[in-house]
């Protein structure tokens, strides 16, 4: 495993939303997440800082799933941990699917998932929601930068139907005609395209494919869906993998969310949406589109519907919102106070600053208000 290097992005145009403190990463899928220091004499937390109560949280809490939201999390444990001495957060960093097959097998206190539960998903959550069943509840959001390394290019833009013959493997050299017309006066190479995507089932993989499916039906003729659908290209494991491929090879291009790009210094594509100009992969950009979003779930289960097709002036359309799925009634005893208690944090005021300072988008205010409202009355 290796250590993610320490976030050098600092606070953009959300100049607001600062947070006091080191931004630092743990150990990139790490089973282990920081562990707070215990009491040997037994005695109560320390008065928890900000906005996290610890209230009845106790013993050991396992979560796994999206690696998108992988170094938002590792931030929420470490202060969450360092407030609520005796509690254990771990959260495994694998994908989206492998989350919810956890989470549906009742190993897990929640999952997360950058794609909404399917139906079939739902009904097999009931077998370990006593009760109930499992809900989406939208906690990161973001952009999914496409990342690229190309020897002497240091600004790229893109548009969909290019992309998608890019990832489609129709557009093989980065000298291609269709990439000139969208880059006048920049110099491209005859390198050969390299082309990574995830190797295992992943939300940000659909998400992207719900991007290109809406915005060049014509080149982009799959169905979105976690697993990777279009021939050719090289697969990594993780938003991670993805990442350092892209880092080490030239002519390389990939999808990961922002905050692996900052993270590794890696460039990313500016996109052409059809607005004045193209936009930039930045978090108050994807603020700009993820703001649209509409609630498409019913009841408790808070699942938005994402408009990829925004051309609104400085609004990046690749986005995705990673979910965190808890079930809405028969949470295991043990580990409901706990599920509560950290959920409560990263959805206040406090846990949601912490987003935008990690190339993140936090959740708009009004969809966020339901989401503390809906973790207030899990049971």
């Amino acid at each position: 495993m290796k250590l993610q290097r320490k976030s050098m992005l600092r606070a953009s145009a959300l100049g607001a939303l600062v947070v006091s403190g080191a931004l630092v990463l743990t150990a990139c899928g790490s089973d282990d997440n920081t562990k707070a220091d215990s009491s040997a004499s037994g005695k109560a937390s320390a008065p928890a800082p900000g906005d996290i109560k610890c209230d009845d949280a106790k013993g050991k809490l396992l979560a796994s799933g999206s690696s998108a939201q992988k170094n938002a999390v590792d931030l929420w444990v470490k202060a969450y941990m360092s407030a609520c001495s005796g509690v254990e957060v771990n959260y495994k960093s694998s994908s989206s699917g492998e989350g919810i097959v956890a989470f549906n097998q009742g190993t897990v206190g929640f999952a997360g998932s950058d794609s909404a539960l399917k139906p079939e998903q739902v009904e097999d959550s009931k077998k370990v929601c006593t009760g109930g069943q499992g809900i989406n509840l939208p906690m990161v959001g973001g952009p999914i930068a496409i990342g690229f390394n190309v020897a002497g290019v240091d600004k790229l833009n893109l548009d969909a139907p290019t992309l998608a013959a890019i990832f489609n493997d129709k557009i093989k050299k980065w000298d291609d005609e269709a990439i000139k017309k969208l880059n006048p006066g920049v110099t491209l190479p005859a390198t050969a395209i390299q082309a990574f995507h995830r190797s295992e089932d992943s939300g940000t993989t659909e998400n992207l494919g719900k991007y290109l499916k809406a915005t060049a039906p014509d080149a982009w003729g799959y169905e979105a869906a976690k697993k990777w659908p279009a021939p050719g290209g090289q697969a990594a494991s993780g938003s991670a993998g993805v990442a350092s491929q892209v880092k080490a090879v030239d002519g390389a291009i990939g999808y990961f969310e922002l905050s692996y790009a900052t993270s590794q210094n890696i460039k990313t594509v500016d996109i052409n949406t059809g607005a004045s100009a193209p936009v930039k992969a930045s978090a108050e950009n994807a603020s700009k589109a993820i703001a649209a979003a509409k609630i498409a779930g019913t009841g408790s289960d808070l699942a938005l519907k994402l408009d990829y097709t925004t051309k609104a002036e400085g609004a990046y359309p690749i986005v995705l919102v990673t979910y965190e799925v808890v079930c809405d009634k028969g949470n295991k005893a043990e580990t409901l106070p706990t599920v509560k208690s950290f959920l409560n944090y990263t959805a206040s005021d406090a846990g949601q600053k912490v987003l935008s300072d990690n190339g993140y988008a936090p959740i708009p205010a009004e969809i966020n208000t339901k989401v503390r409202e809906v973790i207030t009355s899990l049971s």
